[in-house]
């Protein structure tokens, strides 16, 4: 399963054309999300793609080509799916947990399928930060307690300011994205590895998220 990142004109019958062709090529289309549209009249859109075993990834980057207008910005392997029904779900599993501690279990256990990432921590802000939970796939720390991380908004995080970030973090080229969770200490940060990038609108969204997510543990 490909994880593919298209940008393509926003114009009716596009996503259409675009469908066709990796239909044609194999490609089995399992989930498609709008992740930002632009004011250029384009639109980014992320398409999770099952191929047929022995299929190179390189026939959806060719299918994709031959729709005129359409360019691959990225493609990697995923497991998963790109379906922000999932957090309808996840909010469900939070507010039905019967005790604090269970929320933060079925909120940590969701986020990475909600928020179309590969894994997520969940951080205690303080005097050293303390790691509170995480998801399966979530890498291991290096050992290291920063004093402070000071995640005040929704953001993408940078391995050349965020100090703090243990490095295993990092690897396979991943991309790192954080989000307070209102101002109760806790801070979400979740990785998809291999990328691609946090769009603006990502981490705008995952910021919304991350007040929904406060009010509701709180209450």
């Amino acid at each position: 399963m490909y994880l593919i990142r298209v940008l393509l004109p926003d114009t009716p019958g596009s996503l259409g054309l675009l469908a066709e062709a990796i239909g044609a090529a194999g490609g089995d289309i399992r989930s498609v999300d709008v992740v930002e549209a632009f004011l250029d009249g384009t639109a980014m859109d992320d398409m999770v793609v099952n191929l047929p075993a022995g299929t190179m990834a390189d026939v959806l980057i060719s299918a994709a080509h031959t729709v005129e207008g359409v360019e691959v910005d990225s493609i990697r392997p995923f497991s998963g799916t790109v379906d922000r029904r999932g957090q309808i779900e996840m909010l469900a599993d939070v507010a039905g947990a019967s005790t604090h501690s269970d929320a933060i279990a079925a909120l940590v256990d969701k986020v990475p399928q909600a928020l179309t990432s590969n894994w997520a921590i969940l951080l205690q802000d303080g005097n050293p930060v303390a790691r509170v939970t995480a998801s399966e796939a979530a890498p291991e720390d290096d050992g290291s307690r920063p004093s402070q991380i000071g995640i005040e908004r929704a953001r993408i995080l940078n391995p050349d300011s965020d100090f703090w970030v243990p490095a295993t973090w990092w690897l396979l080229d991943s991309s790192l994205a954080a989000a307070p969770l209102g101002k109760s200490g806790l801070v979400l940060i979740v990785g998809r590895v291999g990328g691609p990038d946090f769009l603006p609108s990502e981490v705008e969204h995952m910021g919304h998220f991350g007040t929904i997510l406060h009010r509701m543990l709180r209450d």
